[in-house]
C-alpha cells in the first residue's frame, strides 16, 4: 500500500480552531437556537467541556446568536456559522465575531471567502474529489456529510489517502453510542445536530446531552475522566 498522500506544505488549520479542536473535538449545532437563548446554550455546552459551537444560518437572527454567543464565551471557544450557502454571509459572520464557516457542500467560493477573512473554514464533503477539491481551495477541516450514508468504512478509505494533519469530522446521525467506529477508522472529531440540541429544549436539556456526549467520546477513546 502506497502511503497517504501529502498535501503542498505548508498545511495547518486554523490556530484557534487548533487549539479548540484539541480541547474537544465535538462541534455543537445549534440549529433553530434564537439570540435571547444562545448565550445560556452556550454556557451549558462549554461548562461541559464543548469548544466549538456552529449556529446554522437558516436558525432565527442567526448573526444575533453568534454575536450573542461569542460575547458570552471565553476566548478559547470557537463560535462559528453553519449551513453557509453563499460566500456574500461570510463578512457578515466575520463581523458578528464568527471565526468558524460551515457549510454543507464544497463551494470553492465560499472557502476562498473564508480564507480570505481569516476565518477557518469546514465544507461538506462525500467523495474524495470534493475532498481534495476542498482542500486545494483551503479548508481546514473536512466534514464528512452525512455520516449515515458514508460509515466507518468510508471514512478508513479516506484517511489511506488524506494526510494525517487533515481532520475528518462526521457529521449527520452521530450518537453517544456510535463514535467509536468512526473514531477507529481514522476520524478527528464529529460535528453534532439534533441528537445534541432540539429548538426549544431547555438549557438543561442541552447541557446533560453534551456531558452524554463528552462521556461518550471517552469511552470510544477508551480513556478514563
Amino acid at each position: 500500500m502506497q502511503p497517504p498522500i501529502n498535501l503542498p506544505a505548508p498545511y495547518g488549520m486554523h490556530a484557534g480552531l487548533t487549539d479548540a479542536f484539541a480541547a474537544c473535538p465535538l462541534i455543537a449545532i445549534l440549529r433553530g437556537v434564537t439570540p435571547d437563548e444562545a448565550a445560556e446554550h452556550g454556557h451549558g455546552l462549554y461548562e461541559q467541556g464543548f469548544r466549538i459551537i456552529e449556529v446554522p444560518l437558516n436558525s432565527p437572527q442567526p448573526f444575533d446568536s453568534i454575536a450573542a454567543i461569542r460575547r458570552a464565551l471565553p476566548a478559547d471557544a470557537i463560535v462559528g456559522a453553519g449551513t453557509v450557502l453563499h460566500p456574500s454571509y461570510v463578512d457578515t459572520v466575520k463581523v458578528a465575531g464568527g471565526e468558524l464557516i460551515v457549510m454543507p457542500h464544497g463551494d470553492g467560493d465560499v472557502i476562498r471567502a473564508a480564507k480570505a477573512q481569516g476565518l477557518a473554514c469546514a465544507p461538506g464533503v462525500a467523495t474524495p474529489t470534493e475532498a481534495f477539491t476542498a482542500l486545494k481551495f483551503g479548508a481546514d477541516v473536512l466534514k464528512m456529510f452525512p455520516a449515515e450514508q458514508l460509515g466507518p468504512v468510508v471514512v478508513k478509505a479516506w484517511r489511506a489517502v488524506i494526510a494525517k494533519e487533515v481532520p475528518l469530522v462526521p457529521v449527520g446521525g452521530i450518537a453517544p453510542n456510535n463514535m467509536g467506529p468512526f473514531l477507529t477508522a481514522g476520524a478527528n472529531g464529529f460535528g453534532l445536530g439534533s441528537a445534541l440540541y432540539k429548538p426549544g429544549q431547555s438549557t438543561e436539556v442541552t447541557a446533560y446531552h453534551a456531558k452524554t456526549f463528552i462521556d461518550g467520546l471517552i469511552v470510544a477513546r477508551g480513556e478514563k475522566r
